[in-house]
């Protein structure tokens, strides 16, 4: 049905499945043009999957999302910061959000260099801001960001910020988005990367 209503679109092969999760997730065709791929985003994504990257989201929701037998195939973990009694003091002690703290946590395993990291990101755009601000100041450089949170306040500028890098990018331009999204982006790599359709 959806192949149906895209009328024919085409995409790069390993977009495609991306794309389509996204708008099955959503039933939100609006997805076929404002979900944004660097240049080889999905192939350099799924190379990370299969060396077993770390997966880090905003929100245990997002976290929930990720299917958890491909987890396990590809030897993949997920983890969120965001309800840790420590990022959730050091945030009240600084004045920050917890989506800032946990992606310094995060930034910490990126550096260790021992896995690729992949972030995905549904909910908060302080978490994109603080990544784009280490990624510019201090040479951040993930496997792949994942810039889909929806709403609002600073959302729109926060993902422009995340284009505008050289890091591997998957944005959905535009106020839409989620954790839900974000998940499902996850997934669709995910099952690339294990051989499932």
């Amino acid at each position: 049905m959806i192949s149906e209503e895209l009328q024919g679109r085409q995409f790069p092969p390993l977009e495609e499945p991306v794309i389509k999760r996204c708008i099955h997730t959503s039933a939100d065709f609006d997805y076929a043009d404002h979900l944004i791929f660097s240049e080889k985003a999905a192939e350099q994504a799924i190379e990370a999957l299969r060396q077993g990257a770390l997966i880090v989201t905003d929100t245990n929701m997002g976290k929930a999302g990720i299917n958890q037998a491909a987890l396990k195939k590809a030897r993949c973990e997920v983890c969120c910061f965001m309800a840790d009694p420590e990022v959730a003091e050091e945030a009240r002690r600084r004045g920050e959000t917890r989506a800032v703290i946990s992606m310094e946590n995060a930034a910490k395993i990126v550096r260790e260099g021992k896995r690729p990291v992949i972030f995905a990101i549904g909910n908060a755009p302080t978490a994109l801001i603080k990544l784009y601000e280490m990624i510019i100041e201090e040479g951040l450089r993930p496997a792949l960001i994942i810039g889909v949170p929806v709403g609002f306040v600073n959302v729109e500028a926060a993902k422009e910020m995340i284009l505008n890098t050289e890091v591997p990018h998957i944005v959905a331009r535009g106020r839409k988005g989620g954790s839900n999204i974000a998940a499902a982006i996850v997934n669709a790599l995910l099952y690339q990367a294990v051989g499932r359709g």
